[in-house]
């Protein structure tokens, strides 16, 4: 190959045409079909969503998605995504190029300590220009396809009404899921309740996993696992607070039951301390909670080397964060559990925020194989849900 007339990579047309023109920020509310509980708070009609827009001087526009979701371990509002993202981040992305992310975004870290779900949509929107800018789609860029396709699990809210829970269970199965976590960790003795009336009616044809969503103190997560830990779950998540590491070390030590780590992990420096002190076994990463896809992959690649399951998750956003989460996916050569990454846009979203949905078969969800994330913005749905920030 004669490469005397090459074009040096930092003076080419594509590097160049992936200098950042300018930042753009769409705050939008979507509606949840039903009421959503977790154990903080009460019931949830809708999510708060941040979209970006990343413009670069060809034309191209890359485009991610981040979540004001109030709960332990987050404590993002829009106004607050607006301000880091508009006074702290634009003005260091101005005029750089996609194609330097990993020194962007350690720049934007530098710049705001403990900013994860104000760093993952711009991680995002420039993974998504780079795949666009060189014709691939994103799992490509992240490490090229490991799956065909990549299974998803269930997350039910805390339905009081344990006919129904079960109802609303079977009815996915019969779309095709074998995956379930249970929200639990509003009062021990009636999640245990609902654990028990699922495993008993339905223990033997799906995996049942709870989350405590880090609402219990120690001794109701003691009472709570003294009812469940012979039914056979799979995992059971974050029942206490994520900075109680040693509670969490000391519940994994007594009960013969996997934990798992979801508010304690943002940063791999806390997933370090997790593994350090044996507090889980199988721990959780979220696009926004982490920084992106490419941040969840380096915490994937630490807690494999420990020995970790990987639960591939999401807030109850659209389809944007969903699509992240599945290239990565696509991209991971290892085993990963059936996640809730699509808990939004297969279970709760009464609308979404793209043109084309994702395609799914059953509990299969196939990254799309267009350049970039391969999703497309509804404009018309940006502009009916967007709310002021």
């Amino acid at each position: 190959m004669d490469t005397t007339k090459a074009t040096n990579w930092p003076g080419s047309d594509r590097y160049m045409g992936g200098v950042v023109r300018s930042v753009e920020l769409i705050p939008v509310r979507l509606p949840f079909k039903n009421e959503f509980k977790i154990a903080a708070g009460g019931p949830r009609p809708g999510i708060d969503v941040m979209v970006v827009k990343v413009h670069t001087q060809s034309g191209e526009v890359g485009i991610g998605e981040t979540h004001a979701w109030m709960r332990q371990g987050s404590r993002e509002t829009l106004a607050s995504l607006r301000s880091v993202i508009t006074d702290h981040f634009t003005p260091r992305l101005v005029g750089r190029s996609v194609f330097d992310s990993a020194a962007i975004i350690a720049q934007l870290r530098e710049a705001v300590w403990n900013t994860s779900y104000a760093v993952a949509p711009v991680s995002d929107a420039l993974l998504d220009l780079q795949g666009k800018l060189l014709g691939l789609p994103a799992y490509q860029v992240l490490g090229g396809r490991a799956k065909t396709s990549v299974a998803a699990g269930i997350t039910l809210g805390i339905i009081p009404d344990h006919n129904e829970l079960i109802a609303e269970v079977e009815r996915r199965v019969a779309e095709g899921y074998s995956s379930f976590t249970v929200k639990v960790g509003n009062d021990p003795e009636r999640d245990a309740q609902a654990v028990e009336r699922l495993a008993a009616n339905m223990g033997g044809r799906i995996v049942i996993r709870a989350d405590g969503n880090s609402g219990m103190d120690f001794a109701g997560a003691m009472r709570f696992m003294n009812r469940v830990q012979d039914l056979g779950l799979d995992c059971v998540e974050q029942l206490l607070p994520p900075a109680d590491l040693a509670g969490m070390a000391e519940l994994a030590r007594r009960y013969n039951v996997p934990f798992m780590a979801d508010e304690a992990v943002s940063s791999e420096a806390d997933l370090l301390k997790v593994i350090g002190m044996r507090a889980a076994s199988v721990f959780q990463t979220k696009i926004a909670k982490n920084g992106g896809a490419w941040q969840c992959k380096r915490l994937w690649e630490i807690g494999a080397a420990a020995g970790m399951r990987i639960f591939p998750g999401n807030h109850p956003g659209a389809s944007v964060a969903t699509a992240s989460a599945l290239h990565l996916a696509t991209a991971w050569p290892g085993e990963l559990l059936e996640g809730p990454f699509a808990v939004g846009v297969n279970e709760i979203l009464a609308e979404d925020i793209i043109t084309d949905p994702i395609r799914r078969e059953g509990k299969h969800m196939f990254a799309p194989d267009r350049p970039g994330l391969g999703v497309e913005l509804d404009e018309e749905k940006l502009r009916r849900f967007r709310v002021d920030a």
